[in-house]
Parts: C-alpha cells; structure tokens; sequence
C-alpha cells in the first residue's frame, strides 16, 4: 500500500512540474522566436492617418484620408442651418485606434461646400479629422482598400453663375488634367498611329456633351497580363485615345481623359475627375482576365452588387484588391447607391455592348457577345452621371490577345464604343 502511495505521489508531482514549465515557456515567449500569440498583439497597434487630399466644383466635393491600414470609424455631423443655425457646420470622422502621421497636413478648400479640412488626436487612440462645411445637401463616407483610405463624397446645390462660368470651359483646357502630373509620355506603339479620317456624321445636337474616357490601371499598375506579355494598361489606352478623337471628330463632343499617358490615378481620383468636370457620362475601358485560358468575349458592366462568385472576381481583379473586401463594399453599397443613375447606367451599357460586339465581330467572327452585367467596382462609386466599365476582350486567351496586337482592333473597338454612345445619345433625343 505505502508503494502505490509512493507512485501516485511521484506521478501528481511529475504531473505539477510539467504543467508549471508549460504555463512558463507560454508566459514568457522566447525573444529569438517569438510566440504566435504576439502577433494579434503587433497588429493592435494604432494606424497612421498619413494624409488628406481633396477634388470639388461648386455642387460636389470628394475628400480622401489616407490611411496606414484599414480602420474602423464613426462619422457624425452638425450641419449648419439643420439644428444650430447660428453654429458652423461640420462633418467629423473619429477614426478609432489611430495616431496622427508626421506628414500629416490640414488643407484649405473655399469651394462653397467646405471651408477645408483638418485632423487631430481628439483623444488617445482616436483621430478626428473634421471637415468645415458651409452649404452642404447631405455626404457619403466609405472606405477603400489596398492602399486603405477613407472616401468622404460631400453633395450641395449647385449655383447659376457658376454653371454659367463653367459652360465657356473648352474640352482643351479641361484635357489637361492627366497631363499636369510629372510623368513619361507613353511610347505610341505602331498600331496607335492612324491616318486622319474626314468625319462621317455631323456633331449630335445634345444635352449630352461632355464624355469622360477612363483608361484602366496605368503607371506601375499594369492591369492583366497577356501570355506573350502584353499589358492591360496599353492595350486599353491606345483603343482611348482613338476613341477621343472619334468622339471629338465624328460627334463634335468634348473628352476629357483621366489619364492619357502611361501614369498610376487611384481609383477613387479616375470618379472624382469625372464629377469634378460635370462629365455627361463616364466610360471606362478595361480588357479581361481569367483563371479559365478559354474563356473569351466581350463585357461591359455598370454598377450594382454583384451576383456571381465570377463577377466579384474580376471586381476583386479591377479594384486591385481582394474578395473579402470586395464583399465588404457590396455591404455598403446599398446605402451609396441611392443617388445613381442605374437605368441609365444599364441603357448605355446596353448601346456600348451591342455595338461593340457588332463592330468587333466584323473582322474577328468569333467575337463572343457576354452581355450587360452588374458589379461593385470602386472606379464607378460615387460618379454622379451615367457610368459604364467595358472588358474589350480577354486578355488572358490566347486567341483573344492576338486579336489586341492587331492594328485593326484599336479603330475597331473605338468605332463600336463611339457608335454605342451615339445611340445612347440619339435615344434621349
């Protein structure tokens, strides 16, 4: 008996020192090789609000804050003349567990909406970044990813003498704004060199006047990648910049291009351009990829929530960023999209895909028409006019990205986007 005591004693005392070594060596990881359990611990400390940076006319104002990572945020507001008439207006971000980044600068705007903006610690872990406003319809506050920012669009009603102002605004003047940022001129390719031609129509007589081009990525961003190596982001300017004249040329219409060199514009700029302009419509021009070498045709989407796991890939592909995040904006997108132009959206969409695929499949016959579709891409969140993003072809089939070295598929692809717009107009008339 005194034996079996002797064995239960020396297995409970065992037993104590092992479980007191382990809860040591979890209590006090080594400093060589950190434990796992320190990461959660890196990954709390406060992000950097590394700047402000904003665009406006006199009826919308977008101010973007750009952030070291993704955040959480509270947004709240005392506009002027709704409770505190005699108080001046604001609206504050209080973006949690942040710190102020060195580069970190207040910005004066004036435009008539907002006086400016400015941030500071308002307490530990917490920076406020506050936005002066003077007349102000109401605002819109959502985030972007990879690299994090937060997207504040600000709304009021526009006045007479300024409309007034900006209609003697040429398309010259306002194609300038790409060409301002320091940058290389993109090397003009054999095939983007084409012979004048004579106009074929008369200007359209239209409300609608003013045609923003969006050639996607640009810059260190090259977009899809083609098995021979042929990039998005040169395919889709060149077809843009033969799709400038056309439009100005055979519809007499004013263009201005987010970016007519090979130069990076964040996503969220490429729309701010557009509103800032009183772009009539926003066309962006993208080409195609997928994980599938056969997949093949033509697409063109406006926005909406997405409604396929292949619809929020090539979103996720577009945005630059990930699924997880694409379904984060579809979560927010209900309460953006009150003030969209869907239908119309969806009509022009509608023009530019039929006459596209029409005008490409008279050279290239197995041109493949994919139809109209919706998704939640970042490039068309917040455009105040009708908004389209077209995929010209894939550029990840073979087949298809030979089609794109062709010095015909450029003027083909302008012609059908330019005579799917011409419809849209000619429709509204």
């Amino acid at each position: 008996m005194k034996r079996l005591k002797s064995i239960i004693f020396l297995l409970l005392a065992t037993l104590l020192l092992v479980i007191s070594v382990s809860s040591d060596i979890y209590a006090k990881p080594n400093k060589k090789h950190p434990s796992k359990d320190a990461k959660p611990i890196l990954q709390l400390q406060p992000a950097q609000v590394l700047g402000l940076k904003h665009w406006s006319n006199p009826d919308y104002t977008r101010v973007a804050i750009s952030l070291e990572r993704d955040v959480t945020w509270e947004s709240h507001d005392l506009l002027k003349g709704a409770n505190l008439p005699d108080k001046p207006g604001r609206v504050f971000i209080d973006i949690h567990n942040a710190r102020l980044g060195s580069t970190i600068r207040d910005i004066t705007i004036g435009d008539g909406l907002l006086k400016g903006v400015r941030a500071a610690l308002y307490k530990p872990g917490v920076v406020r970044v506050v936005l002066d406003t003077q007349n102000i319809r109401d605002y819109k506050v959502f985030p972007l990813s990879e690299p994090a920012r937060l997207i504040i669009d600000v709304r009021g009603d526009r006045r007479t003498e300024i409309t007034r102002l900006e209609s003697s605004l040429t398309s010259n003047v306002l194609d300038g704004i790409s060409a301002t940022r320091p940058a290389k001129p993109a090397q003009e390719s054999p095939k983007a060199a084409t012979t004048p031609r004579q106009p074929k129509k008369q200007p359209t007589i239209s409300k609608i006047r003013r045609i923003v081009l969006d050639p996607g990525h640009g810059g260190h961003d090259s977009g899809a990648v083609g098995q021979s190596g042929l990039m998005e982001k040169d395919v889709v300017l060149s077809i843009s910049l033969k799709l400038r004249e056309k439009l100005k040329n055979e519809l007499g219409l004013d263009v201005v291009m987010t970016r007519s060199t090979d130069v990076f514009i964040p996503l969220e700029e490429r729309t701010a351009i557009a509103n800032k302009v009183n772009g009539d419509l926003f066309v962006s021009i993208h080409a195609n990829a997928a994980p599938n070498r056969n997949a093949n045709g033509i697409e063109t989407y406006y926005l909406n929530l997405a409604k396929t796991e292949k619809v929020a890939q090539l979103a996720a592909k577009e945005n630059g960023t990930t699924l997880e995040k694409v379904s984060t904006l579809q979560a927010i997108l209900f309460d953006l999209m009150a003030n969209y132009k869907l239908n119309d959206s969806a009509h022009l969409a509608e023009e530019v895909q039929k006459h596209l695929h029409k005008s490409l499949k008279g050279k290239f016959l197995e041109t493949k028409s994919l139809g109209v579709k919706q998704g939640p891409f970042y490039v068309l969140v917040g455009a105040t006019m009708p908004s389209i993003l077209t995929e010209v072809a894939f550029i990840s089939n073979s087949v298809e990205e030979a089609h794109l070295k062709d010095p015909d598929f450029d003027d083909l692809a302008a012609d059908g986007i330019m005579e799917g717009i011409e419809a849209y107009i000619s429709s509204l008339n």
